[in-house]
Protein backbone atom coordinates (compact mmCIF):
# COMPACT_ATOMS: atom_id res chain seq x y z
CA UNK A 1 0.00 0.00 0.00
CA UNK A 2 1.22 3.32 -0.80
CA UNK A 3 1.81 5.69 2.05
CA UNK A 4 -0.31 8.97 2.72
CA UNK A 5 1.13 12.10 1.89
CA UNK A 6 1.00 14.66 4.67
CA UNK A 7 2.11 18.21 4.21
CA UNK A 8 2.33 20.63 6.60
CA UNK A 9 4.08 19.70 10.17
CA UNK A 10 3.24 22.10 12.55
CA UNK A 11 1.19 22.28 15.55
CA UNK A 12 -2.03 20.60 14.03
CA UNK A 13 -0.36 18.28 11.09
CA UNK A 14 2.57 17.00 13.81
CA UNK A 15 -0.23 15.32 15.79
CA UNK A 16 -2.48 14.39 13.10
CA UNK A 17 0.45 12.44 11.61
CA UNK A 18 0.90 10.84 14.78
CA UNK A 19 -2.46 9.76 15.10
CA UNK A 20 -2.13 8.11 11.66
CA UNK A 21 0.83 6.64 12.67
CA UNK A 22 -0.35 5.26 15.57
CA UNK A 23 -2.75 3.23 13.43
CA UNK A 24 -0.40 1.85 11.66
CA UNK A 25 -0.57 3.64 8.15
CA UNK A 26 2.73 4.15 6.16
CA UNK A 27 2.88 8.16 6.05
CA UNK A 28 5.41 10.24 4.47
CA UNK A 29 5.84 14.40 5.39
CA UNK A 30 6.56 17.30 4.06
CA UNK A 31 7.30 20.68 5.85
CA UNK A 32 9.40 23.71 4.77
CA UNK A 33 10.90 23.48 8.19
CA UNK A 34 12.21 20.03 7.75
CA UNK A 35 13.36 19.94 11.62
CA UNK A 36 9.46 19.10 12.22
CA UNK A 37 8.91 16.58 9.84
CA UNK A 38 11.89 14.81 12.06
CA UNK A 39 10.92 15.84 15.52
CA UNK A 40 7.29 14.38 14.74
CA UNK A 41 9.01 10.88 13.94
CA UNK A 42 7.06 11.12 10.56
CA UNK A 43 9.68 9.60 7.93
CA UNK A 44 10.32 12.89 5.49
CA UNK A 45 10.32 13.03 1.70
CA UNK A 46 12.85 15.12 0.20
CA UNK A 47 9.91 17.64 -1.68
CA UNK A 48 6.64 17.67 -2.85
CA UNK A 49 7.03 16.36 -5.54
CA UNK A 50 9.22 13.18 -4.29
CA UNK A 51 6.01 12.94 -1.43
CA UNK A 52 3.17 13.18 -4.33
CA UNK A 53 4.81 10.93 -6.70
CA UNK A 54 4.78 7.91 -3.74
CA UNK A 55 1.47 8.95 -2.18
CA UNK A 56 -2.28 8.25 -3.64
CA UNK A 57 -3.60 10.63 -0.54
CA UNK A 58 -2.46 13.93 0.49
CA UNK A 59 -3.22 15.66 3.54
CA UNK A 60 -2.81 19.23 3.49
CA UNK A 61 -2.30 20.75 7.05
CA UNK A 62 -1.37 25.17 6.02
CA UNK A 63 -2.09 28.19 7.82
CA UNK A 64 -4.17 30.04 5.14
CA UNK A 65 -5.06 29.73 1.36
CA UNK A 66 -1.67 31.38 0.48
CA UNK A 67 0.20 28.58 1.89
CA UNK A 68 -2.45 26.10 0.15
CA UNK A 69 -2.09 27.86 -3.20
CA UNK A 70 1.47 27.95 -3.27
CA UNK A 71 2.14 24.09 -2.37
CA UNK A 72 -0.95 23.35 -5.11
CA UNK A 73 0.59 25.85 -7.95
CA UNK A 74 4.26 26.42 -7.27
CA UNK A 75 6.84 25.23 -9.04
CA UNK A 76 7.27 21.77 -8.55
CA UNK A 77 4.11 22.12 -6.19
CA UNK A 78 1.20 19.74 -6.37
CA UNK A 79 -0.38 20.22 -9.53
CA UNK A 80 2.60 20.04 -11.70
CA UNK A 81 3.02 16.48 -9.45
CA UNK A 82 -0.18 15.22 -8.72
CA UNK A 83 -1.85 11.97 -11.05
CA UNK A 84 -5.48 10.65 -11.91
CA UNK A 85 -6.93 9.05 -8.95
CA UNK A 86 -5.28 11.02 -6.17
CA UNK A 87 -7.22 12.72 -3.77
CA UNK A 88 -6.40 15.58 -2.01
CA UNK A 89 -7.57 16.69 1.55
CA UNK A 90 -7.24 20.26 2.66
CA UNK A 91 -7.39 20.29 6.54
CA UNK A 92 -6.20 24.06 6.29
CA UNK A 93 -8.78 27.09 7.35
CA UNK A 94 -8.62 28.82 3.33
CA UNK A 95 -10.95 31.14 1.91
CA UNK A 96 -13.61 29.22 0.10
CA UNK A 97 -13.41 30.92 -3.32
CA UNK A 98 -9.77 29.85 -3.53
CA UNK A 99 -11.27 26.60 -2.32
CA UNK A 100 -13.25 26.02 -5.01
CA UNK A 101 -10.86 27.54 -7.52
CA UNK A 102 -8.42 24.89 -6.52
CA UNK A 103 -10.70 22.01 -6.87
CA UNK A 104 -11.45 22.98 -10.52
CA UNK A 105 -7.80 23.16 -11.04
CA UNK A 106 -7.38 19.40 -9.36
CA UNK A 107 -10.31 18.28 -11.21
CA UNK A 108 -8.75 19.27 -14.95
CA UNK A 109 -5.55 16.90 -13.63
CA UNK A 110 -8.23 14.32 -12.56
CA UNK A 111 -7.60 14.40 -9.13
CA UNK A 112 -10.24 14.92 -6.53
CA UNK A 113 -9.93 17.85 -3.81
CA UNK A 114 -11.89 17.85 -0.71
CA UNK A 115 -11.79 20.75 2.04
CA UNK A 116 -11.85 19.70 5.57
CA UNK A 117 -12.13 22.40 8.28
CA UNK A 118 -11.06 20.57 11.36
CA UNK A 119 -12.19 21.89 14.91
CA UNK A 120 -11.33 20.70 18.41
CA UNK A 121 -8.19 22.19 18.41
CA UNK A 122 -4.57 20.70 19.59
CA UNK A 123 -5.89 18.60 22.36
CA UNK A 124 -8.74 16.80 20.16
CA UNK A 125 -5.66 16.45 17.58
CA UNK A 126 -3.76 14.58 20.13
CA UNK A 127 -7.02 12.50 21.45
CA UNK A 128 -7.95 11.88 17.83
CA UNK A 129 -11.67 12.79 18.01
CA UNK A 130 -11.18 16.36 15.80
CA UNK A 131 -14.90 17.45 14.11
CA UNK A 132 -14.17 17.39 10.09
CA UNK A 133 -16.31 19.17 7.70
CA UNK A 134 -15.88 18.65 4.68
CA UNK A 135 -16.95 19.77 1.14
CA UNK A 136 -16.48 17.82 -2.31
CA UNK A 137 -18.03 14.61 -3.95
CA UNK A 138 -19.55 11.86 -1.52
CA UNK A 139 -17.19 9.46 -3.60
CA UNK A 140 -13.70 10.93 -2.51
CA UNK A 141 -14.78 11.07 0.82
CA UNK A 142 -16.00 7.25 0.84
CA UNK A 143 -12.71 6.38 -0.32
CA UNK A 144 -10.58 8.57 2.46
CA UNK A 145 -12.93 8.08 5.15
CA UNK A 146 -11.23 5.33 6.98
CA UNK A 147 -7.72 7.57 7.11
CA UNK A 148 -9.99 10.46 8.29
CA UNK A 149 -11.29 8.06 10.97
CA UNK A 150 -7.62 7.83 11.97
CA UNK A 151 -7.97 11.28 13.78
CA UNK A 152 -11.66 12.56 14.06
CA UNK A 153 -14.91 11.46 16.05
CA UNK A 154 -17.02 13.08 14.09
CA UNK A 155 -17.16 13.78 10.16
CA UNK A 156 -19.59 15.53 8.44
CA UNK A 157 -20.16 15.90 4.56
CA UNK A 158 -21.79 19.70 3.97
CA UNK A 159 -21.81 19.96 0.75
CA UNK A 160 -19.90 20.51 -2.88
CA UNK A 161 -16.77 22.40 -2.68
CA UNK A 162 -16.11 24.86 -0.60
CA UNK A 163 -18.68 23.90 1.65
CA UNK A 164 -16.61 22.21 4.36
CA UNK A 165 -14.28 25.72 4.59
CA UNK A 166 -17.56 27.75 4.74
CA UNK A 167 -18.76 25.85 7.62
CA UNK A 168 -14.91 26.02 9.15
CA UNK A 169 -15.15 30.19 8.82
CA UNK A 170 -18.83 30.38 9.88
CA UNK A 171 -17.85 28.02 12.84
CA UNK A 172 -14.22 29.81 13.79
CA UNK A 173 -16.45 33.21 14.14
CA UNK A 174 -18.27 32.00 16.84
CA UNK A 175 -15.39 30.52 18.48
CA UNK A 176 -13.79 33.76 18.24
CA UNK A 177 -16.84 36.13 19.09
CA UNK A 178 -17.56 33.77 22.16
CA UNK A 179 -14.18 34.32 23.49
CA UNK A 180 -13.62 37.62 23.44
CA UNK A 181 -17.15 38.25 24.92
CA UNK A 182 -16.24 35.83 27.45
CA UNK A 183 -13.06 37.35 28.28
CA UNK A 184 -14.46 41.13 28.73
CA UNK A 185 -17.36 39.96 31.07
CA UNK A 186 -14.86 37.84 32.93
CA UNK A 187 -12.69 41.38 33.39
CA UNK A 188 -15.82 42.86 34.40
CA UNK A 189 -16.52 40.19 36.89
CA UNK A 190 -12.88 40.10 38.80
CA UNK A 191 -13.08 44.10 38.97
CA UNK A 192 -16.74 43.79 40.28
CA UNK A 193 -14.98 41.35 43.43
CA UNK A 194 -17.19 38.53 42.44
CA UNK A 195 -16.02 34.86 43.18
CA UNK A 196 -14.74 33.94 39.90
CA UNK A 197 -15.60 30.04 39.91
CA UNK A 198 -18.84 30.82 41.34
CA UNK A 199 -19.95 33.08 38.76
CA UNK A 200 -18.59 30.89 35.99
CA UNK A 201 -20.57 28.18 37.72
CA UNK A 202 -24.04 30.31 37.77
CA UNK A 203 -23.19 31.13 33.88
CA UNK A 204 -23.01 27.46 32.72
CA UNK A 205 -26.33 27.15 34.00
CA UNK A 206 -27.93 30.31 33.09
CA UNK A 207 -28.57 31.04 29.37
CA UNK A 208 -24.64 33.06 28.96
CA UNK A 209 -23.30 29.28 28.58
CA UNK A 210 -20.71 29.02 25.74
CA UNK A 211 -17.27 26.87 24.37
CA UNK A 212 -15.11 29.40 26.41
CA UNK A 213 -17.07 29.30 29.60
CA UNK A 214 -17.44 25.76 29.54
CA UNK A 215 -13.77 24.87 28.61
CA UNK A 216 -11.57 27.48 28.72
CA UNK A 217 -12.36 29.65 31.67
CA UNK A 218 -12.37 27.37 34.58
CA UNK A 219 -8.92 26.98 33.32
CA UNK A 220 -7.87 30.31 32.82
CA UNK A 221 -8.71 31.46 36.42
CA UNK A 222 -6.41 28.76 37.76
CA UNK A 223 -3.64 30.53 35.24
CA UNK A 224 -3.68 27.13 32.89
CA UNK A 225 -4.17 29.03 29.45
CA UNK A 226 -4.08 25.84 27.38
CA UNK A 227 -0.78 26.86 25.51
CA UNK A 228 -0.58 25.42 22.15
CA UNK A 229 -4.07 25.96 20.49
CA UNK A 230 -4.57 28.61 17.92
CA UNK A 231 -2.58 31.82 18.33
CA UNK A 232 -4.15 35.17 18.82
CA UNK A 233 -2.95 36.09 15.16
CA UNK A 234 -4.01 32.68 13.84
CA UNK A 235 -7.54 34.03 15.30
CA UNK A 236 -7.39 37.17 13.99
CA UNK A 237 -6.71 35.92 10.41
CA UNK A 238 -9.74 33.85 10.66
CA UNK A 239 -12.06 36.66 11.90
CA UNK A 240 -10.85 38.57 9.08
CA UNK A 241 -11.59 35.73 6.70
CA UNK A 242 -14.99 35.56 7.96
CA UNK A 243 -16.32 38.95 7.18
CA UNK A 244 -14.73 39.07 3.79
CA UNK A 245 -17.00 35.85 3.44
CA UNK A 246 -20.20 37.76 5.00
CA UNK A 247 -19.38 41.01 2.67
CA UNK A 248 -19.25 38.64 -0.40
CA UNK A 249 -22.19 36.89 0.43
CA UNK A 250 -24.09 40.46 1.37
CA UNK A 251 -24.80 39.91 4.94
CA UNK A 252 -23.61 42.51 7.30
CA UNK A 253 -21.75 41.70 10.28
CA UNK A 254 -22.41 44.19 13.16
CA UNK A 255 -20.17 42.30 15.78
CA UNK A 256 -17.27 40.97 13.51
CA UNK A 257 -15.63 43.97 13.34
CA UNK A 258 -15.68 44.37 16.78
CA UNK A 259 -14.52 40.67 17.47
CA UNK A 260 -11.69 41.32 15.69
CA UNK A 261 -10.66 44.25 16.95
CA UNK A 262 -10.06 42.50 20.23
CA UNK A 263 -7.68 40.20 18.91
CA UNK A 264 -5.89 42.83 16.62
CA UNK A 265 -5.06 44.69 20.23
CA UNK A 266 -3.80 41.90 22.40
CA UNK A 267 -1.70 41.08 18.95
CA UNK A 268 -0.61 44.81 19.51
CA UNK A 269 -0.01 44.24 22.79
CA UNK A 270 2.21 41.50 22.36
CA UNK A 271 -0.20 38.47 22.75
CA UNK A 272 0.05 37.64 19.11
CA UNK A 273 2.12 34.17 19.18
CA UNK A 274 0.50 32.82 22.02
CA UNK A 275 -3.12 31.23 22.50
CA UNK A 276 -6.01 33.53 21.69
CA UNK A 277 -7.03 32.95 25.08
CA UNK A 278 -4.68 35.63 26.10
CA UNK A 279 -6.99 38.16 24.56
CA UNK A 280 -8.40 38.18 28.14
CA UNK A 281 -5.11 39.21 29.47
CA UNK A 282 -5.20 42.30 26.75
CA UNK A 283 -8.50 43.34 28.02
CA UNK A 284 -7.24 43.31 31.48
CA UNK A 285 -3.92 45.33 30.57
CA UNK A 286 -6.69 47.97 29.28
CA UNK A 287 -8.38 47.65 32.57
CA UNK A 288 -5.83 48.18 34.46
CA UNK A 289 -3.81 44.59 35.43
CA UNK A 290 -6.31 42.83 36.03
CA UNK A 291 -5.89 39.02 35.83
CA UNK A 292 -8.37 36.65 36.23
CA UNK A 293 -5.72 34.39 38.92
CA UNK A 294 -3.66 35.21 41.43
CA UNK A 295 -3.89 39.11 42.60
CA UNK A 296 -4.64 42.02 40.24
Amino acid sequence: MQPVGLIGVGNMGSRIGRRILDHGVSLVGYDLDGTRVTAAGIPAAASVADLVGRAEIVLLSLPDSSAVEAVARGAGGLLAHARPGQVVVDLSTAHPASTRALHGEFAGRGVEFLDAGISGGAAAAERGTLTLMVGGAPAALDRVGWLLDTFSKRVYHMGGSGAGHTTKVLNNFLNGISLAATAEVMVAARRSGLDLKRFLDVVNHSSGVNYATLNRFPRIVEGDYLEGGLTGKLMAKDLKLYLDLVDQLGVPSLTGPGCLAAFQVAIGLGYGDVISNHVVDALGDLAGGVRLHGGE
